[in-house]
């Protein structure tokens, strides 16, 4: 089980509870600091104008709300901002998002009653995720629409999805047994009033954008075995003299794929013997195109990119993100922002272009296979059977080079998309649930990119014959791969391929020690 509230949520916990199935548990010593809390609150906001407490919201706050009417205005704020639209999330978004509003209220600072984090667990731990459309938070309230949705289920209405389907949550609740949420004080602020769902989102971002990374270090190393590039551009002597962490790291995750490759060359082997100076011309390429020699120059950023999105975000899983803040422990209650999700829209539209470029490479080295007046070494397209009757691979590199053209366009950045809303009360928004969803978008299609990439590798393989010459890891990988795409001559439909190995790239572990 993952204790929540007492300690940090990682993101390795983070992890395990959406892709390991782990459960979660509340400790005692944080859901007795929720009591505490609610406690003071109750006491507190007995006598005292406390925003969204006995006020209305945003720019209806001068209108005070009369004691018969509070626990009424908390159910109207709920109800009315159920306003999402789009697609639905898919539920392991919503469970992310879950998990971040828990762990946040978990804190001690919201002014809930235990029941709220309760009724959270329950539904984590039993894969009940609320129904929730993309389209709606400005991320400035905080994800007001879409966390609108999640309390709307919470109390007892809208539609979940159990069991892989869509049902009303009032008969799930009743067969499981599930007591909806009363609200007690300021239950609807509370769970809506944060930045729960674009931290969600964006911290799976961070790790598909972990794997894509790792997949993009292999296949790049790989590439590169193939057309029997030098070694020195991946080497220590030469990136040591640029001491960023990233393009080291990569360099390193380089030399330990291709140790032992019978393919990559040593250059002093091959041009810094003697050599008739009297010619004109060098044969052969002195040195090899930026694609495959500029590997760690160009994902050493990327690293470096998703290292500093996991930093912010975890902060962001870990914060108090509602208003305001109650704090039992000062006897006072604070009015700010820490709603607003600059931290994270920031840091996705971050992502969200590194990862455009991650797609970009992959993109051009599967160009430079396909283009055999680049690679002077493969079939034009790879194509193994007739030329002229039969294309080989030259279909597949649209779908590439349409992808890549569609990441392009999606990293124009959220982050200073701002447009005042809510007669002007929100009149800087962070559209940080707008940039999570764009970087999600953009990672995707990149592991479609990596997809077409493998293919075309493995045709290569098949090819020149070469599994004897491959380093001891980069033949390993092949005997685990080859089978998903068999060397082919004759043309046969490949979109299927396409998104069997796409699906087996997301769920898979690339197996390189990285992060």
């Amino acid at each position: 089980m993952v204790p929540v509230g007492q300690n940090v949520l990682t993101l390795q916990d983070f992890s395990d509870i959406l892709f390991k199935g782990k459960p979660v548990k509340l400790t005692d010593a944080a859901l007795n600091r929720v009591e505490a809390n609610f406690s003071f609150l109750k006491e507190f906001g007995a006598d005292k104008l406390i925003y969204g407490l006995n006020t209305g919201f945003g720019p209806m706050a001068q209108y005070k709300v009369g004691k018969e009417n509070l626990l009424q205005l908390q159910y109207n704020l709920i109800r009315s901002h159920c306003s999402g639209e789009g697609l639905l999330l898919d539920p392991v978004l919503v469970k992310g998002l879950m998990v971040a509003r828990l762990n946040s209220l978990m804190q001690g600072y919201s002014g809930i009653h235990p029941d709220t984090v309760k009724l959270l667990v329950d539904l984590i731990n039993k894969n009940i995720t609320p129904c929730i459309y993309e389209h709606g938070g400005v991320g400035a309230s905080g994800d007001l629409v879409q966390l609108a949705h999640l309390a709307l289920a919470m109390i007892g209405e809208g539609e979940v999805v159990y069991e892989n389907n869509i049902l009303p949550t009032g008969p799930v609740f009743q067969k499981l047994g599930i007591k909806p949420l009363c609200v007690h004080m300021r239950e609807g602020i509370a769970l809506i009033n944060g930045t729960s769902a674009m931290t969600g989102i964006g911290l799976i971002n961070v790790l598909h954008a972990k794997n894509a990374l790792g997949w993009s270090a292999l296949l790049s190393a790989l590439t590169n075995e193939l057309v029997e590039s030098y070694d020195d551009h991946y080497s220590n002597e030469l990136n040591r003299v640029k001491p960023h962490k990233g393009q080291n790291f990569v360099a390193g995750m380089l030399r330990d794929i291709l140790k032992g490759s019978k393919m990559i060359r040593n250059r002093s082997e091959h041009w810094f013997e003697e050599t008739d100076n009297n010619r004109g011309i060098v044969d052969g390429k002195v040195q090899e195109y930026y694609s495959l020699r500029c590997v760690p120059q160009i994902l050493g950023p990327i690293y470096d990119t998703i290292s500093q999105a996991e930093i912010s975000l975890v902060d962001e899983l870990n914060s108090v993100n509602d208003n305001p803040i109650i704090s039992h422990e000062d006897h006072n209650v604070f009015h700010g922002g820490n709603f607003h999700g600059d931290y994270v829209s920031l840091e996705m539209d971050k992502l969200k272009i590194s990862i455009s470029k991650l797609s970009m490479l992959s993109e051009r080295q599967i160009n430079f296979l396909m283009n055999n007046r680049l690679n002077e070494k493969f079939p034009p397209f790879l194509n193994l059977g007739i030329p002229g009757l039969n294309f080989g691979m030259q279909g597949v590199q649209f779908t590439a080079t349409s992808i890549v053209a569609e990441n392009q366009t999606l990293s124009f950045p959220m982050y200073i998309h701002s447009i005042p809303n809510n007669n002007d009360n929100q009149d800087i928004v962070s559209m940080g649930c707008n940039s999570a969803m764009m970087a999600r978008r953009v990672i995707e299609n990149s592991f479609a990119v990596l997809a077409i990439q493998l293919m075309s590798l493995l045709q290569a393989i098949g090819f020149l014959d070469c599994q004897d010459r491959l380093a001891p890891w980069t033949l390993s990988f092949y005997s685990r791969v080859k089978d998903m795409f068999p060397k082919f001559v004759e043309d046969q439909p490949k979109f299927r391929e396409i998104q069997k190995i796409k699906t087996f790239l997301e769920n898979t572990d690339p197996y390189v020690p990285f992060f």
